[in-house]
C-alpha cells in the first residue's frame, strides 16, 4: 500500500511524518521531497492494512494535502530510492531535494527547514 501526496508547507509535512511515526503503522519507508511550490510525501507500507484504517489515513492526508501525480522525473527519483540507490546519488541524478528517506524522521525536516531559512534570511511560505 502506498500514499503519495503533495503538501503546501513544512508544518503540514511534519504533521504527516509524525502521524505515521506515532501510530504504530507498518511503514516500510517515507520519502520527503522539497520542491519550489510544496512538498511531496511518499509513504510505502510493509504490508496491507485494514480498509477502515486505510480510509482514516486517506481522510487525514486529504485534509492536509492533495493526491500527487508525479512528474516523470519525480517518479524516477522515487523508484530509484525504493530500489536502494543512495539519497545523494538520486539528488545528483534527478536534481531533486530529498529531505528524508527511510524511517520517519521529523528531525530531518526541521533541520532542513531551519538551515534553508538561515541561508535565505527569510522564511518562504513553503517552509512555514
Amino acid at each position: 500500500m502506498q500514499y503519495l501526496y503533495c503538501l503546501a508547507n513544512a508544518s503540514l509535512t511534519l504533521r504527516v511524518v509524525e502521524y505515521f511515526s506515532n501510530n504504530g503503522l507498518p511503514v516500510k519507508f517515507i520519502t520527503v521531497i522539497s520542491q519550489f511550490d510544496g512538498w511531496v510525501v511518499n509513504v510505502k507500507m510493509k504490508s496491507s492494512i485494514p480498509v477502515k484504517k486505510d480510509k482514516d489515513i486517506r481522510a487525514f492526508l486529504g485534509e492536509l494535502g492533495i493526491v500527487y501525480s508525479p512528474t516523470e522525473l519525480i517518479s524516477q527519483a522515487l523508484s530509484s530510492l525504493e530500489a536502494g540507490q543512495s539519497v545523494l546519488n538520486v539528488m545528483r541524478r534527478y536534481h531533486v531535494v530529498v529531505v528524508s528517506h527511510g524511517r520517519p524522521q521529523p528531525d530531518e525536516i526541521e533541520i532542513f527547514r531551519q538551515d534553508f531559512i538561515r541561508g535565505l534570511g527569510y522564511c518562504p511560505q513553503t517552509l512555514a
